[in-house]
């Protein structure tokens, strides 16, 4: 049974401690070109630049959704910071899991690549439970410090009609979201109760990334734009 619960720190991964003292890391970058990513961070007093990664997401396997999550964050933020000498960086990515139906169990649900396909999973998700996973790299360019986590939040997706289903595939909406759906635009009508980080689902957890910053050596203070 996937549980939401229980990753906190137990999920951080940290290297290449190097020592502290090298002074405050206050240019933040983005490896994603999502703008709600980038708004959360915006409205939570950070002001990222943002750097798209051009990973090829197709080339990166994991057995396990939430795995797969970790190696698409640390990949992303990776191939930004190699075009950088100082930074830190942060690299994210989100897949959804169910538990079921059979026919989506276990799978990582990202974008749909077709509208047929979307129309498909919102047949199968409405009234179930899945747990959206987004995980989190952090690296610092400077030290080569790095730490990751992934942040899981529970969804209870509502029943929506066909009439709706085909409306809300129209849209074009759910392309271009990973698991088929938001909860900031109009995706949030078909969810009935949402339980952990809000902003995780959205594509970014702050309490996540405030651990990170601070396992990396760069407390959360000292990035807030004035």
């Amino acid at each position: 049974m996937i549980t939401p619960g229980g990753l906190g720190l137990a999920g951080l991964r940290l290297a290449g401690m190097a020592p502290l003292g090298s002074g405050a890391m206050t240019r933040v970058v983005l490896a994603s070109s999502s703008p709600t990513r980038l708004r959360v961070l915006q409205a939570a007093g950070l002001r990222p630049e943002v750097i798209p990664s051009q990973v090829d997401e197709r080339a990166i396997t994991r057995s396990r959704p939430r795995d797969l999550t970790l190696a698409l964050a640390e990949a992303k933020a990776a191939a930004v910071a190699a075009q950088l000498t100082a930074g830190l960086v942060i690299g994210c990515d989100s897949v959804l899991e169910m538990a079921s139906p059979a026919e989506l169990a276990g799978l990582a649900l990202g974008k749909p690549a077709t509208a047929a396909e979307a129309r498909e999973r919102w047949r199968l998700m409405a009234g179930q439970t899945g747990i959206l996973f987004t995980g989190h790299h952090v690296l610092d360019v400077a030290t080569g410090r790095q730490a990751s986590e992934a942040g899981a939040t529970a969804i209870r997706f509502g029943q929506p009609s066909p009439a709706e289903i085909d409306a809300y595939v129209a849209s074009g909406e759910p392309l271009q979201v990973a698991g088929a759906f938001t909860l900031d635009g109009r995706g949030g009508w078909f969810i009935e109760e949402i339980r952990g980080d809000y902003n995780n689902v959205l594509g970014v957890s702050l309490p996540v990334l405030r651990r990170l910053f601070a396992a990396v050596g760069s407390p959360l203070a000292r990035l807030w734009h004035p």
